[in-house]
Formats: structure tokens, sequence, C-alpha cells
């Protein structure tokens, strides 16, 4: 028998916003295991053999998005959930176009964070991979230059939150789970 929904949801107050405000890249070499509570929170970060592994933090403010979807079948007895972040890095630099071509050939573990300081892990159990994207510079003066990448994951469940403590910014959270949090 299938697990049911334990209470019901009354409408929200409208104090959310969408967008992205910043993005993790995680190491799945330097990654053990995660251990995620019965409610599906990620609390703890194992790693392998160094203590602390590095989280590469990337702002992304502007066009990025995170979508998920869910993908069910009856026919099938199956349901999955698609992750997909698509993320928006402005201006092209030789560091940055190094670190595209190194993201495209790796399979991270990303920790997305969204501008009401949710932080969500993508890519947890089967990882989440670069499925496309444009190295670009526009033809007017005011066009874009820079990179966009579409990271694509398929998860036998949601992407799980990352435990907070009331009051604490996302990035102090990320930092509680043990990460060295690198900013170029």
């Amino acid at each position: 028998m299938c697990d049911f929904i334990t209470g019901g949801r009354t409408e929200p107050c409208k104090d959310s916003v969408g967008g992205i405000d910043s993005v993790y890249f995680l190491d799945r070499d330097s990654i053990e295991s995660f251990t995620i509570d019965s409610n599906g929170i990620l609390t703890d970060v194992v790693s392998v053999g160094v203590t602390n592994p590095t989280a590469f933090k990337y702002q992304v403010r502007g066009n990025s998005t995170y979508t998920e979807n869910i993908q069910s079948s009856r026919e099938n007895g199956t349901t999955v959930f698609e992750q997909v972040l698509e993320l928006t890095f402005k201006k092209l630099t030789k560091e940055d176009h190094l670190d595209v071509k190194k993201l495209a050939f790796s399979r991270p573990y990303i920790i997305i964070v969204d501008n009401n300081e949710n932080a969500f892990l993508a890519g947890a159990e089967f990882g989440i991979d670069v499925t496309g994207g444009t190295i670009v510079t526009g033809g007017a003066m005011a066009d874009m230059s820079g990179y966009t990448l579409t990271f694509t994951g398929m998860e036998k469940a949601p992407a799980n939150f990352v435990f907070a403590t009331a009051g604490q910014e996302a990035q102090d959270n990320i930092f509680d789970l043990g990460l060295i949090i690198s900013i170029n």
C-alpha cells in the first residue's frame, strides 16, 4: 500500500518570490553520501577522504530557473522527478570558459538557493548532467555576452530541502553541513 498525505494545506500568504539567487557545485568524487532525514531534509554531507568538501558558489541572479517535472506512468507503475536547472553566467572569461568545460564533462551535485532562502539538493542519487548550453556573444552592444547551461537530472524523489536553522541565511545552513564555500 502506498503512503498517503497526513494533512491538508491552507492558502499561504503572498510573500514568496520566484528566481534563483545562487548555486553551489559539489564534486561527486569528494562526497561519500548524504544524510536525509525521514522528512526528506538533507542534514549532513559525508565526505570521502577529505575532511570538508568544497562547494563552489556561483551567483546567478536574473535569467536562471529551476523546474522539477513529475513524470508518472500508470502503465509502467513508475514515478520519477526530472530536475531541470537553466543557468546564465554573464560575461565571457577564460576562467569561466574552462569551468564551463569541466561542468559539461562532469556530473556534479548542485545545491540551488532561491530568492526565498530555500536551498535544494539536485542530483542527490543519480547526479545531474549538462544536457545543453551556449557560449554566446550577441550581435548588438546591449546583447548578452556569456554562457547558458542546462543541467538535467532524473531522480526517484523530489530535490531535498537543505536543513535550515530558523533566521539563518541559506549560505550559513550550507556551511553547517560541513562544506567549505569557495567564491571566486
